[in-house]
C-alpha cells in the first residue's frame, strides 16, 4: 500500500501543486529516508514517536538543521495528504519541533555510543569506581555537571532511587536515579568512605578527599571519553534519548530542570511520580537488575 501511495502522492505534487520533478525527487528521497528508518513499521502506520525519533537520527548523522527541516516539511506534506484522501486520521509530523536555524544543535552520542562510554569490567580502587558512577549518573539523570559537583551524599536516596540537586537560581528539584547509576554509586560508596576527608558532604571526592570541582569532572569525562564527550553531551544525550523513546516532552524538561528543550513550550510542571514513571519506562539505563530488559559541545550548562 505504501508504494502505489508514494506515487500517488508524487503524482499529487506534480500535478495539482505544480512542483518541478527534481523537488518531487527531493520528497521521495526524504520519505524513503524515513521508511528505512522505521525498519518494517508502515509509513502509514507511523506515529509522532516515530517521528521525533527520526529527527534525532538525522541529528546524529550530522545533518544540518536546513536538511533537517527540509525532511520534517516532506513529512508533513505527505501525511496532510494522506489526511486529505483519509488513509490516516492525524498528522504525525505536524507537531514535531524543528531545531532552530543558525543555531548550533547540542552534541549527543547514540544510545549505543552512551551504553559503550558505560560499560567496562571489573572496576576498583577510588578513581575508577568513582568515574564510572560520575558517568553514569550524568547520563542517568541529566544533571549539569555544576549540579554533579554539588550533590551531597546525603542529596542521594537510594531506597527511592532520587536524587535532590540544586539548579540554576538555587531552584531543588528532585530527579529519578536509574538502575544502573544505583548500582555504580553502591559499588563507590565503600571506596569513598575510605577516602573522603573528615566532615567532606560531597557525594564525589578527589584523592585527597575533597569535592571534585566542575573542572576536574570535565577533564575525567573528556578523557574517559576520548574527546566524544562532555558532562554536557551527557546530558543532551540523556534528553534526547528519553524524548524519542517516551515522545513526552514536558518529563524532559522536568527532569532538565529547564523551560526550553530546543522548542517554545512553555515550562509545565510534574509531579514526580509521574517523571518516575516516564522516565523507568523509556530511559535505556533505567532498569534496576532484575528487570526484564536492560535496557555543540558547549559547557553552556542550560
Amino acid at each position: 500500500m505504501t508504494e502505489s501511495w508514494l506515487e500517488a502522492f508524487a503524482a499529487h505534487l506534480i500535478e495539482e501543486r505544480g512542483l518541478s520533478p527534481r523537488t518531487v525527487a527531493g520528497y521521495r528521497r526524504d520519505l524513503e529516508a524515513f521508511r528505512a528508518y522505521l525498519e518494517g513499521v508502515s509509513l502509514e502506520a507511523a506515529g509522532r514517536q516515530q517521528v521525533r525519533g527520526f529527527v534525532g537520527h538525522l541529528h546524529r548523522r550530522g545533518l544540518s538543521p536546513p536538511s533537517i527541516h527540509r525532511s520534517l516539511s516532506a513529512l508533513r506534506t505527505f501525511y496532510a495528504y494522506l489526511l486529505r484522501e483519509r488513509q490516516v486520521t492525524a498528522n504525525p509530523a505536524e507537531q514535531v519541533p524543528a531545531p532552530k536555524q543558525g543555531r548550533p544543535l547540542p552534541r549527543t552520542l547514540a544510545p549505543e555510543q552512551a551504553q559503550a562510554l558505560m560499560a567496562g569490567g571489573p572496576a576498583e580502587g577510588l578513581e575508577v569506581l568513582r568515574d564510572r558512577a560520575l558517568l553514569e549518573l550524568l547520563y542517568s539523570s541529566g544533571l549539569r555537571v555544576s549540579e554533579a559537583a554539588g550533590l551531597d551524599l546525603s542529596g542521594v536516596d537510594r531506597t527511592a532511587g532520587e536524587a535532590r540537586v540544586i539548579g540554576k537560581g538555587r531552584k531543588t528539584r528532585v530527579v529519578p536515579v536509574g538502575g544502573k547509576a544505583l548500582e555504580a554509586l553502591a559499588a563507590y560508596l565503600p571506596a569513598r568512605a575510605e577516602h573522603a576527608a573528615e566532615g567532606e558532604a560531597a557525594l564525589f571526592v578527589t584523592r585527597r578527599g575533597r569535592r571534585m570541582s566542575v573542572r576536574t569532572m570535565q577533564d575525567r569525562v573528556r578523557r574517559l571519553s576520548g574527546g566524544a564527550a562532555s558532562p554536557h553531551t551527557l546530558r543532551h544525550s540523556c534528553a534526547s534519548h528519553l524524548l524519542e523513546s517516551s515522545g513526552d516532552l514536558r518529563a524532559v524538561q522536568e527532569l532538565l530542570g529547564h523551560a526550553n528543550l530546543g522548542t517554545t513550550q512553555v515550562y509545565t510542571h510534574l509531579d514526580v511520580q509521574h517523571l518516575a514513571a516516564v522516565y523507568d519506562r523509556a530511559h535505556p539505563r533505567a532498569r534496576r537488575r532484575g528487570d526484564d530488559v536492560e535496557v555543540s559541545d558547549g559547557e553552556s550548562e542550560d
